[in-house]
């Protein structure tokens, strides 16, 4: 059988790995084959932190794996606002919180915990949609006392994940902004994007919209172990094609730049999106904000040594 052991936090109230479950068994590695963590630790903010061990019955192999469950959120907002002096836009739009696209080095992953979750396996696998964020931006950009700005569209978590497939919500805010003339700025991993083609040409002929790629390496093997549920670096670098083909301004973010992993393909990579048809270009460092340096980019590390290891033999 497999048994839970609960740890009280209480007492301690700094980020401790150990506490939160780092270093322990939080997860079977069948339940996370396919994702980018390969812990499911406790939330900073949860009074006890959980982790597993075999008391030595046969039972491990009754655990499933961790599949995607969609949970309905209902916010009474939906446009987020922030102070910050380094980030270039002051207000932003998240159709769903957390990101089954499972990047490894996620920035947002420690907003899980506000949701009592894992930042872990729990952030790429439980998501919240919100459902009725088109009407709630249709109802904030009618109020008087709103002065428009470019929005951002999936700065926390990617608009364009998976689950946006079916549930097309980051389609209808773009059929809002659209009939408001509302400026907006996208970044996305996904070549669904392109569905948004016949709504994004119509805004780009009016100086509307941007959109940017978020291309980390041209390396499938990297690209499938940093981010294993993203659009391949193909696949993104071919959604550039398309949308600066219908005249929408594409842009590629390198992003984020890992030291010694992927800032020597660079100029690769701008190549690449010129030739695809990009004429901007940004890009991010990697920061490992709370817990993503131990539930997501910790474990890549480790995997990265073992492929370097075996190259050098």
């Amino acid at each position: 059988m497999l048994m839970s052991t609960l740890i009280d936090k209480r007492q301690n109230s700094s980020l401790d790995p150990s506490l939160m479950g780092a270093g322990r068994l939080t997860a079977l590695a069948s339940q996370s084959r396919g994702r980018g963590a390969k812990l499911n630790i406790s939330g900073r903010f949860e009074a006890l932190s959980r982790s597993l061990f075999d008391d030595g019955w046969a039972g491990l192999e009754d655990l499933p794996p961790f599949r995607t469950q969609v949970f309905e959120e209902s916010p009474k907002t939906i446009i987020t606002r922030n102070e910050s002096p380094d980030i270039s836009f002051d207000r932003s739009i998240n159709p769903y919180r957390g990101c089954e696209h499972g990047c490894s080095y996620c920035y947002a992953r420690p907003a899980h915990a506000f949701m009592g979750l894992s930042p872990g396996l729990d952030f790429e696998s439980k998501l919240f949609a919100k459902a009725n964020a088109p009407e709630l931006l249709r109802a904030e950009l009618l109020a008087k006392s709103y002065s428009p700005r470019t929005i951002a569209l999936g700065a926390n978590t990617d608009g364009y994940q998976p689950i946006e497939r079916g549930r097309r919500i980051a389609r209808r805010i773009l059929e809002v902004l659209a009939e408001f003339n509302h400026p907006v700025g996208i970044v996305t991993k996904s070549a669904l994007v392109t569905r948004g083609i016949d709504i994004l040409a119509a805004m780009a002929a009016k100086g509307l919209v941007k959109v940017a790629l978020s291309v980390t390496t041209l390396d499938h093997k990297l690209s499938r172990a940093m981010e294993p549920r993203a659009a391949t670096p193909m696949k993104r670098l071919e959604a550039i094609e398309k949308l600066s083909a219908a005249g929408i301004p594409a842009v590629v973010m390198v992003a984020p730049i890992i030291p010694a992993v992927n800032d020597s393909e660079i100029e690769a990579i701008l190549k690449a999106a010129y030739a695809a048809g990009a004429r901007e270009a940004g890009y991010v460092m990697l920061r490992l904000p709370l817990e993503v340096r131990h539930t997501g980019y910790g474990q890549l590390e480790t995997r990265l040594a073992a492929w370097m290891e075996r190259d050098a033999q």
